[in-house]
C-alpha cells in the first residue's frame, strides 16, 4: 500500500468535524504554495509590471465606466 493510500484510508475514517478540518488546513496549503509559484513565475512577474505601468499611466477603466461602456453596446 502507498501513501497516498494510506492517507485516503485514514481520511475515510474521520469524522466530519476532522474531515472539515482537514480541508481547512488543505487549502491554506495549497494557497500557499499556489502564491509562492505565481510571484516566482517570470511571466507573471512581467505580467503585473506591465499592468502596473498601464495603471499609472491611467490606462484603466474603473467598474462603473466599464459597465456603463458594456450596458451601451
Amino acid at each position: 500500500m502507498n501513501t497516498l493510500e494510506s492517507i485516503t484510508k485514514a481520511i475515510i475514517s474521520l469524522s466530519l468535524e476532522n474531515k472539515k478540518q482537514l480541508l481547512e488546513i488543505l487549502e491554506q496549503q495549497i494557497f500557499e504554495l499556489e502564491e509562492a509559484s505565481y510571484t516566482e513565475n517570470q511571466e507573471t512577474i512581467k505580467d503585473i509590471k506591465f499592468v502596473e505601468e498601464e495603471y499609472n499611466n491611467g490606462e484603466y477603466l474603473t467598474l462603473e465606466k466599464y459597465i456603463e461602456k458594456r450596458s451601451k453596446n
